[in-house]
């Protein structure tokens, strides 16, 4: 499964484990240009239509893992993000506050990440722990028949297992153009930017709705969203200082999250 790279084949795709309508809050809140479709059952896809890993000096490795963090501390579902450039590809897990979950691949399919990662990639994903595993197993091998975007093809095959259905064409280890265009041929939904109140309302509205709904009020609430705001501070000015967008992103995403959501507590109690 040999690809020859394009003249920008650097791209990423976004697996979130929820239904577009709980996506698109937090995705708008990332204030990126985004593609959003849905991806099979309990799945969403999302699908950059910039590039800003080849403007702002940031790998398209950090760049898309701080996304995956932001999207993630907001939300109650994991985000798988895949990721590929000419001399390597991989994948991140971001799953709430938790650490995040990597496994690396050079160009030609060399593994270079630790199997210990992808065995708490499939635990935190829920996955059969004897069929799923042994499925992702091979990935963490060497072969020579099988390059990096292949290994991404790999995972997900597994993860279709667990539901994962992407929409025809959109395929890890594509161009970030080809993928783009494919998306919006097939209707995906372009997130646009609506502001901050108007977003975030949005967020908590689809959250007050399902499980997680008493956290959004009361005590639990303040506590929840205060420490989102504790967090977000130092990551912020961490991501502004190293000129890091995804990471200056997701500490944004927490401080208007914290700060709103205590507003919003407030504002539902009065």
């Amino acid at each position: 499964m040999n690809a020859t790279p394009g003249p920008h084949p650097a791209g990423a795709l976004l697996l979130c484990r929820a239904e577009p309508p709980a996506v698109r809050p937090p995705a708008q809140l990332l204030r990126e240009q985004l593609l959003l479709a849905p991806a099979g059952t309990e799945w969403s896809v999302l699908v950059p239509e910039g590039k800003p890993w080849l403007h702002g000096g940031e790998p398209v490795e950090q760049v898309v893992t701080g996304w995956a963090t932001a999207l993630a501390v907001s939300a109650s579902w994991p985000v798988v993000a895949l990721w590929w450039d000419r001399d390597r590809a991989g994948l991140t897990l971001a799953a709430g506050f938790r650490r995040t979950v990597g496994y690396t691949w050079l160009a030609d399919g060399t593994p270079v990440g630790e199997d210990e990662a992808m065995r708490t990639f499939a635990a935190r994903l829920a996955l059969d722990p004897v069929l799923d595993l042994q499925a992702l197993e091979p990935l963490t091998a060497s072969d020579p028949d099988t390059d990096s975007h292949g290994r991404l093809v790999g995972v997900v095959a597994v993860l279709a297992r667990a539901g994962l259905a992407l929409p025809t064409g959109i395929v890890p280890g594509e161009s970030a153009d080809r993928l783009r265009s494919v998306a919006r041929a097939q209707g995906a939904e372009v997130l646009e930017w609506a502001g901050w109140r108007d977003a975030v309302r949005g967020e908590l509205d689809v959250v007050e709705d399902g499980p997680l709904g008493p956290y959004l009020r009361g005590p639990r609430a303040r506590v929840l969203n205060g420490a989102q705001l504790l967090a977000g501070l130092p990551l912020l000015v961490w991501g502004a200082g190293r000129r890091s967008g995804g990471w200056a992103a997701a500490g944004a995403l927490l401080v208007a999250h914290g700060a709103l959501g205590l507003a919003y507590d407030r504002l539902r109690e009065r």
